[in-house]
C-alpha cells in the first residue's frame, strides 16, 4: 500500500454538554484546586436567575458534578425557577427564605436560613429564595449532578423548568424543612459512624453539636453523616480539634469540600505524584479528585470543621469499607514523613505545638479514646 495516498482523519476532541452550556452563560469560573474564600470571588450577573454567579470547575469535578456561587443583591430574590435534577445550597454569608411548591395554586412551604446552613432543594419542585436583609448581599454555594444528568439526556433545557411532576407533589401537612431525624446505622465497618441524619435542612454547620465519634479517620475527630430524603446525593462533616489531623485517605470523584469553621491546610496528592497544599479557613472550597491521596490539617486556634458534598453511590470509590481500608487509607505509622514534619513546622510558626498522640506513630491500630465513650 502506498502510505502517501492513505488519508488519515483527526477525531475531533468530545465536548461535554454540561460544559459547553456552563460556558455559554457569560460569568466567571474558577479552576484549580481550591478556592481561598468564596465570599470574596468575583462574581458576574446572570440575567435569567436574578442573581451574581460563577462557577467552580476543579479539578476533580470534570463531569461529575457542578458547584456554583450565587450572589442575591439586598432585598431581592432569584428568579423563580425548577430544577430536574435535586440540589444542596450551602450559605456562605446572609440571611433569608426560601418557598418551594409542586404546581401553581397549590401549597407553599417556606423556611428560613442563615449563615452556615444546608439545605436540599428536591427535584420538580418550584422554588424561590429570597434575601432577607435590605443592606447586604446573600451568598450561597449550590451543588449538584447535573454534569452526569446532561451526559445521559443532552438537551439542557430538559433539565430546567420542565412541567413534569413525577411524585413531588406537595400537601397542606407536608412538613419537608422540619428538623432533621436521626437513624440508627447498622452497617459494619468504616466510615459508619453508628447514626446517620435525615432531613432536607441542617441549621447553621458552625455550631452543630449532635455528633459521633468516628474513630476510622484518626485525631479523635467526630462527624455527621447527612442524607436527603428521596435523594442520593449525600454529604457529612468532621470535626477536630487543634494541634490534629486526620489520615490520608482516597476515594471517588465529585466530592466538594467546604470549610464552615476553623484554620488549616490539606494536601492533595496522586499516589507518587507532587504534593499540593490547599490553605483553608471559614469559606474554603477545595475538591479531592478522584483516586487521589487527600489529608486534613487543623492548625488553628479552635475545633476545625470541613463540609464533604456529595457523593452519588456509583461515585463513593473504594476506600469506603474496612475490606479495602489497608488499600485506600494510610496509617500513621506509614505516612509519608514530610507529612508529620510539615505539619509541626507549620504549627511552629503560629506558636504551638502538635498534639497527635505519639503512640499513634507507632501502633497501627492505635486508636483515640473518646470522653463519651463507656469502658
Amino acid at each position: 500500500m502506498n502510505k502517501a495516498n492513505v488519508k488519515t482523519r483527526t477525531r475531533p476532541g468530545r465536548k461535554r454538554v454540561y460544559d459547553q452550556w456552563m460556558r455559554s452563560i457569560g460569568v466567571p469560573i474558577y479552576q484549580g484546586h481550591h478556592v481561598a474564600d468564596l465570599r470574596s470571588v468575583e462574581l458576574a450577573w446572570w440575567e435569567d436567575r436574578q442573581a451574581h454567579a460563577a462557577f467552580l470547575h476543579l479539578k476533580g469535578m470534570e463531569g461529575v458534578s457542578e458547584a456554583r456561587v450565587m450572589e442575591i443583591p439586598p432585598g431581592k430574590e432569584m428568579a423563580a425557577m425548577k430544577l430536574a435534577v435535586g440540589e444542596l445550597v450551602y450559605v456562605l454569608e446572609g440571611q433569608g427564605l426560601t418557598t418551594v411548591w409542586s404546581e401553581e395554586g397549590g401549597p407553599r412551604k417556606t423556611f428560613e436560613w442563615d449563615a452556615k446552613s444546608l439545605f436540599h432543594l428536591p427535584r420538580h419542585l418550584h422554588h424561590q429564595i429570597y434575601n432577607a436583609s435590605g443592606e447586604k448581599p446573600a451568598r450561597l454555594l449550590h451543588y449538584n449532578y447535573l454534569p452526569v444528568a446532561m451526559s445521559v439526556v443532552p438537551d439542557p433545557d430538559f433539565f430546567f423548568d420542565n412541567p413534569y411532576q413525577g411524585h413531588q407533589k406537595l400537601s397542606e401537612d407536608d412538613e419537608i424543612f422540619a428538623e432533621p431525624e436521626e437513624i440508627k446505622d447498622d452497617r459494619e465497618g468504616p466510615p459508619g459512624i453508628g447514626v446517620y441524619w435525615v432531613g432536607n435542612f441542617f441549621p447553621d454547620l458552625s455550631h452543630w453539636d449532635r455528633l459521633n465519634a468516628f474513630a476510622d479517620r484518626g485525631a479523635g475527630g467526630y462527624a455527621i453523616f447527612m442524607r436527603f430524603p428521596d435523594a442520593e446525593m449525600g454529604a457529612h462533616m468532621s470535626v477536630f480539634s487543634p494541634g490534629l489531623y486526620k489520615k490520608g485517605h482516597r476515594h471517588g470523584p465529585g466530592r466538594v469540600i467546604v470549610i464552615p469553621a476553623g484554620e488549616g491546610y490539606s494536601v492533595l496528592w496522586k499516589e507518587g505524584g507532587e504534593k499540593i497544599v490547599c490553605p483553608w479557613q471559614e469559606a474554603t472550597v477545595f475538591v479531592p479528585p478522584e483516586d487521589w491521596y487527600h489529608q486534613h490539617f487543623n492548625t488553628g486556634a479552635g475545633a476545625a470543621r470541613y463540609l464533604a458534598l456529595g457523593p452519588l453511590p456509583q461515585f463513593r470509590g473504594k476506600g469506603e469499607t474496612l475490606a479495602d481500608r489497608a488499600d485506600r487509607q494510610i496509617e500513621y505509622p506509614d505516612e509519608d514523613p514530610w507529612i508529620r514534619e510539615t505539619f509541626e513546622a507549620e504549627l511552629a510558626k503560629r506558636g504551638a505545638k502538635s498534639l497527635m498522640v505519639p503512640e499513634a506513630y507507632r501502633d497501627r491500630d492505635y486508636r483515640w479514646a473518646y470522653a463519651d465513650e463507656k469502658d
